[in-house]
């Protein structure tokens, strides 16, 4: 059974929206942090800490995208960007979904990249169990 997480983006937050572009640059300065660090340890800690490929499919170009598991450990990640109405107002989010064929090597790194991107954009992120957690300044 698929489970999601959502990091819902606000006022507060970096910026109010988020394109699945954006999300693909973010992702990409993930994997260059983590490249770096390798380079400090003196080992190639980026294909460890970041064993996905970025894909994308022609029906959801503007709106999601997967991350292709690059060992056995790891399968696949959806990702993918909105917007919903509430409290008269829409609200955007990014939303990360783990398909029924993921693995727990996929699920720890979706609670890995949610809680960097979430605290990268400022953003409330829902995990996956259902917790909430608050990377956005509230008064």
């Amino acid at each position: 059974m698929a489970q999601s997480a959502y990091m819902y983006l606000s006022e507060s937050s970096v910026t109010p929206t988020l394109s699945v572009g954006e999300l693909k640059e973010r992702l990409l300065h993930y994997k260059d942090q983590l490249k770096l660090t390798g380079q400090q340890l003196g080992w190639e800690y980026a294909e460890s800490a970041f064993p996905y490929t970025i894909e994308t499919k022609p029906e959801g170009a503007d709106r999601w995208f997967y991350l292709k598991g690059t060992t056995p450990s790891y399968n696949h990640i959806i990702l993918g960007v909105g917007t919903k109405a509430a409290e008269d107002k829409e609200r955007a989010y990014v939303q990360v979904v783990l398909p029924s064929g993921s693995t727990h090597g996929d699920k720890a790194k979706g609670n890995e990249l949610c809680k960097y991107l979430a605290k990268t954009l400022k953003a409330e992120l829902h995990l996956f169990n259902g917790r909430v957690m608050y990377f956005n300044p509230r008064k």
